[in-house]
């Protein structure tokens, strides 16, 4: 007899409908998965078995073959298994055909018959929605994240014996819990930063329009803490970057405790001894996206830049350039979306005290060039904003007011933000979080402005990939006192936030 149902594969951060045929004839007693089954998945039988034995359910001792369709498409995780429970019934002759045909189930089953929390379950109800399936079983410490999605109906079960009952008809299962918000973290204010004008008008503008952010000073300066507070004075999320970012994360199994949607702004802060695999993405069996990914939509803080080897920054290179990260493995090519502001914080040399006012530097020549060579140009050049923070005084650190708070701060990125999703029209909609990969074709620079780059190219050599970062800050200057034009002055902010290259310019004069 030959039964059909349906479950998901997770491709990336996306989900595949898979089709499960099984098909149970005369022969040596056995049971085959077909249509590139990770180990994962061909583990299946030995979970499936035992757990229909718990509840006191019968395993056909019959040949038994399952096809998951499409063949090509390679399959990873656990989560197959409600979906060979009810394929292996229904073949036998145990669950209504017709009705095991219209579900699509997603979960993972425990040796007495629980059903276990999978990654994965917000993927795979969006992908329910899309191809117009409307009954997705998942287990119930999932229900909430899939309840966000609308038109569907989500059956939360805790048991295999619940799920039975329900393709059965002779239980009703409770109404999955709305989508709630995870718990919001204490958000650090910036009124408490004294001093360090420069750079908190530069995490202003990286707020405003989503740039990159290298700050650099001795140990002390404020680095790691300006860099905590930009999620402060970011806007809100809307609903499709929360739905976005709640994807992500689920599939990167961080909510498997049932915690609902994530609301909150992503801030990621790796140790510099992450693997390549943890950063960008990827890993043994099913891939996980990496914080890149994870950061999406939010901040992505590294904190010492030059203690991570160089293999991690250079793979930093198309994340911060394109927005996506690609991953080819011998299944197919994978794509993880990584749309994030960077913010890196370095020292000036290997003691932390070069050009100090009060400490002296113990570093050689032969050091601090080593130590400036672990960060390397290309680098450096895709960084939007590079700004120097020196050691604050006595009266600054004692004596200086409170500066502006973050919702002060807020509410001008909020003002720029709205003219730049007027300007941008679908694209800053779709792209709210950061915009700076949309605004080159808006650019409109007032005369004596374009003299003013031309200038800094003449001077300072800045390249191709600097005088589009160079606008890019500038449009957002721009943004920020709402002006439509961008005038000397913005571009003069922005070259002054290039700290590489006015660095450059001043020893050139």
């Amino acid at each position: 007899m030959l039964s059909k149902t349906a479950s998901v594969a997770l491709v990336g951060t996306e989900g595949r409908l898979v089709e499960l045929e099984v098909h149970i004839g005369n022969g040596i007693p056995v049971f085959r998965i077909v249509g590139l089954p990770a180990t994962s998945v061909r583990e299946a039988e030995q979970r499936v078995t035992a757990a229909l034995e718990a509840i006191g359910e019968r395993w056909p001792k019959r040949k038994i073959v399952a096809n998951l369709a499409p063949a090509g498409l390679r399959k990873e995780g656990t989560h197959f298994d409600l979906a060979f429970a009810i394929g292996v019934l229904a073949a036998n002759g145990n669950l209504p055909l017709q009705r095991t045909s219209e579900l699509v189930s997603f979960g993972e089953l425990a040796f007495d018959g629980s059903v276990r929390p999978v990654p994965g379950c917000l993927a795979a109800a969006l992908a329910c929605a899309d191809s117009s399936a409307g009954v997705l079983i998942c287990p119930a410490a999932n229900a909430a994240e899939a309840a966000a999605v609308s038109g569907l109906e989500v059956v939360p079960v805790s048991t295999l014996r619940e799920c039975l009952e329900y393709v059965r008809g002779g239980w009703t299962p409770p109404v999955a819990p709305p989508p709630k918000s995870s718990p919001g973290k204490s958000i650090e204010d910036l009124s408490e930063v004294r001093g360090q004008e420069q750079a908190k008008r530069a995490l202003e503008v990286a707020a405003a329009g989503g740039h990159d952010l290298l700050l650099k000073g001795s140990p002390g300066s404020g680095k790691t803490m300006i860099a905590r507070r930009l999620p402060g004075i970011l806007p809100a999320m809307t609903p499709e970057e929360t739905l976005a970012v709640t994807r992500i994360h689920s599939v990167a199994g961080l909510l498997m405790d049932g915690s609902g949607l994530v609301t909150e702004r992503p801030f990621r802060s790796p140790h510099h001894s992450i693997s390549l695999a943890g950063l960008v993405g990827g890993g043994i069996g099913l891939a996980r996206p990496g914080e890149v990914s994870l950061a999406s939509h939010g901040v992505l803080f590294m904190d010492e830049l030059a203690l991570y080897r160089s293999d991690l920054l250079d793979a930093l290179r198309g994340p911060t350039e394109d927005g996506i990260v690609q991953i080819s493995r011998s299944g197919g090519a994978l794509t993880f979306p990584s749309r994030f502001s960077l913010i890196a914080a370095a020292n000036p040399c290997p003691c932390g005290f070069r050009d100090d006012s009060f400490k002296p530097c113990k570093c050689s020549d032969t050091r601090i060039r080593a130590y400036d060579a672990r960060i390397s140009g290309p680098i450096l050049d895709r960084l939007d904003m590079q700004v120097t923070m020196k050691r604050l005084s006595r009266e600054q650190l004692l004596d200086a007011p409170e500066g502006e708070s973050s919702w002060m701060v807020r509410e001008r990125v909020e003002a720029a933000r709205r003219m730049q999703r007027e300007r941008y029209d679908d694209r800053a909609a779709t792209n709210a979080s950061v915009t700076k990969h949309a605004i080159d074709s808006h650019v409109d620079i007032s005369g004596p402005a374009k003299a003013m780059i031309g200038d800094a190219i003449d001077r300072v050599g800045l390249s191709g990939r600097g005088v589009t970062r160079v606008k890019r800050v500038a449009r957002t200057v721009a943004d920020l006192r709402g002006a439509d034009t961008i005038e000397e002055s913005d571009i003069a902010e922005a070259l002054s936030l290039r700290l590489i290259d006015v660095r450059s310019e001043e020893e050139a004069a």
